[in-house]
């Protein structure tokens, strides 16, 4: 029975790639010559830190742009509050976000079953799995929740036939 996985995975290397760009543009802009701001990654979680709130949009912007360019969707990213660190520093951190939450995972399985296509869906972790009986229904399934499922970065991996 045809299968896939629909999952939502930043590639990390990519990301480690985009902060030490981040970081290289940082340190060689006039605008930040003589300041503290800088982008620090810890496995799944990036922390930009700057001497005031425009720098830190700033470095925000820069990260951005870096993951764009890496083609690292910035929706994985999930920004948390900016917090003043001693001074007038501040820092920010942005969790980058890995898996289908519950909640996601229920509505991708309502989506496709509102679609009233010949697929079932199962949640599995931190995934979906899809499975049909033909090779053609998986596929439109799959343009179906690219369309319907814009809020969230989508890959559909581990298709069997």
């Amino acid at each position: 029975m045809p299968s896939f996985d629909v999952v939502s995975e930043a590639d990390m290397i990519e990301v480690k790639n985009a902060v030490e760009q981040s970081n290289k543009e940082i340190t060689t802009r006039f605008d930040f010559k003589g300041s503290s701001a800088k982008v620090e990654q810890k496995d799944t979680e990036l922390t930009a830190f700057a001497d005031s709130d425009f720098q830190l949009s700033q470095v925000r912007d820069v990260l951005t742009n870096k993951l764009a360019k890496r083609k690292v969707d910035v929706r994985f990213l999930d920004e948390g509050k900016i917090e003043k660190i001693g001074g007038d520093k501040v820092k920010q951190v942005i969790k980058v976000k890995n898996g289908i939450e519950t909640e996601d995972a229920k509505k991708i399985v309502k989506v496709i079953k509102e679609s009233k296509m010949k697929v079932q869906a199962s949640i599995q972790g931190e995934s979906v799995r899809v499975t049909g009986a033909k090779r053609d229904d998986l596929q439109a399934a799959m343009a179906m929740l690219r369309k319907d499922v814009p809020e969230m970065p989508l890959e559909f991996n581990n298709f069997r036939d």
